[in-house]
């Protein structure tokens, strides 16, 4: 392969403007997923949606999302992620949109058209983090892999911070579809910023000898970018099969379901439980929902940098993954007291530690980076995101039947607050020692990102 590394440049640092725009296009999915929270009581009113219903549609994306896991690792392992990722963008962009239009609908006809939409933009968006989790083990080195996977990861926090707000002054101010096509036209934005911007390292035109050097030196898989046409894919079901059966894996997989489950919450809903449990309006319900975003994603940047440090510091890598995870999990209960919160002030800062200590141990996209076998990162990270997501499909749909069946959140916080325990029981016990696996999968050519 033809190299298009810059002569004559100083050391340059492209890794960290690669990982600024994954991080933007991370946040814009989340703030796809956070759409519809905000959009809901508008939506609602509409489209005569009850809280079960409301469940499904937040369900509906998860299902797709899920179901597209595995296929989109394998289409990112034989093509790369800039010309599968960028696609990505550009059409889940253009499904939000159409979900604005649909509320042109009659009521019956709106449901099911922003159910099937919803539905196919879990789908468009399935590459998403299983490409991150493959950008950055090609662009970083070990030792820097904690901090820029706990950045992308915080992208579902800063989207929070950024989006709830903004998507609840835009639903207040101009109704609940111009919330889908403020997402589809900045997300047509972003897909031309990705396509200017992400390459593969050996690829970039602006990448200097050195960094190269820093990168592959340090263990990044640099030569792991892709493959070139015609040869094998790693998708195949024996390497499938082989990384389910690994315990550690099969902990790791279990760890970011439960891990999500807090996630999923967040983005599903909070703002609901704010508005409805609270008594909170839309634009007020969003700008609260932001303070617990914000402390998120300082635990989760907080996560990352804690990890690399006790790794530099002599510790081994299993201590230096786990320690901020379990740290973080427990902390993450406490969302049980807003149960017995009587004050909103108490509600939001038992929901920020929670939020807090979620990020703090959301160091899954650093493990999958730290453990996946040479070639087969993509659709490690896609099985890993694929179980993960199944939370997408159960969490919002088991809290609607509970919130239906008792009539308060009591139940679904404590639901939420048990999982983050049984994630500890994932990652640290079942788990066991951190490592990278290796296995043989087909061939693997030089291609493009």
């Amino acid at each position: 392969m033809q190299k298009a590394i810059a002569p004559g440049l100083q050391h340059t640092h492209l890794r960290w403007g690669i990982l600024a725009v994954i991080f933007a296009a991370s946040c814009l999915s989340y703030g796809d997923r956070i759409s519809l929270a905000l959009a809901g009581p508008g939506m609602a009113r509409d489209v005569s949606l009850g809280v079960v219903k409301i469940g499904y549609l937040f369900s509906a994306f998860s299902w797709a999302y899920v179901l597209g896991q595995v296929p989109a690792g394998g289409l990112l392992d034989r093509f790369g992620p800039r010309g599968v990722y960028g696609a990505s963008i550009a059409i889940f962009s253009l499904l939000a949109l159409f979900v604005g239009f649909s509320g042109l609908l009659s009521a019956g006809a709106a449901f099911a058209a922003i159910l099937a939409l919803r539905f196919l933009s879990g789908l468009a968006q399935s590459p998403i983090f299983p490409g991150n989790g493959r950008v950055v083990a090609a662009w970083f080195p070990t030792a820097e892999r904690g901090r820029a996977s706990a950045i992308f990861n915080a992208s579902q926090y800063f989207a929070l911070v950024v989006f709830a707000p903004l998507l609840g002054w835009i639903s207040h101010a101009a109704g609940w579809k111009s919330c889908f096509w403020f997402i589809g036209l900045f997300g047509f934005v972003l897909a031309l910023l990705w396509t200017r911007n992400v390459y593969d390292p050996r690829r970039h035109p602006r990448i200097s000898a050195s960094e190269i050097e820093t990168i592959e030196g340090g263990g990044g898989l640099v030569l792991a970018a892709g493959r070139a046409p015609g040869a094998a894919a790693a998708l195949t079901w024996r390497a499938v099969k082989a990384l389910l059966r690994h315990r550690m894996l099969a902990g790791i997989y279990l760890g970011q379901y439960c891990v999500n489950t807090l996630t999923w919450f967040f983005l599903t809903w909070f703002p609901i439980y704010l508005s409805r449990a609270r008594g909170l309006s839309v634009l007020k319900a969003g700008f609260a929902a932001a303070l617990p975003a914000v402390c998120g994603g300082i635990g989760g940047v907080l996560g990352g940098v804690i990890s690399d440090r006790l790794l530099r510091a002599g510790y081994s890598l299993s201590f230096a993954r786990k320690a901020p995870i379990v740290a973080g999990m427990l902390l993450s209960v406490v969302m049980i007291g807003c149960i017995f919160a009587r004050s909103q002030t108490v509600m939001l800062l038992l929901m920020s530690l929670s939020f807090f200590g979620k990020g703090i141990g959301s160091l899954g996209w650093t493990l999958i980076a730290d453990t996946s076998p040479t070639g087969m990162v993509g659709v490690n990270g896609a099985l890993f995101n694929l179980i993960g997501n199944i939370s997408g499909v159960t969490t919002p749909v088991i809290i609607a039947y509970l919130v239906k069946t008792t009539g308060s959140f009591n139940d679904a916080l404590l639901f939420v607050g048990a999982t983050a325990l049984l994630a500890i029981a994932g990652y640290v016990p079942i788990a066991g020692t951190i490592r990278r696996l290796e296995l043989k999968p087909a061939p693997i050519a030089e291609g493009a990102l």
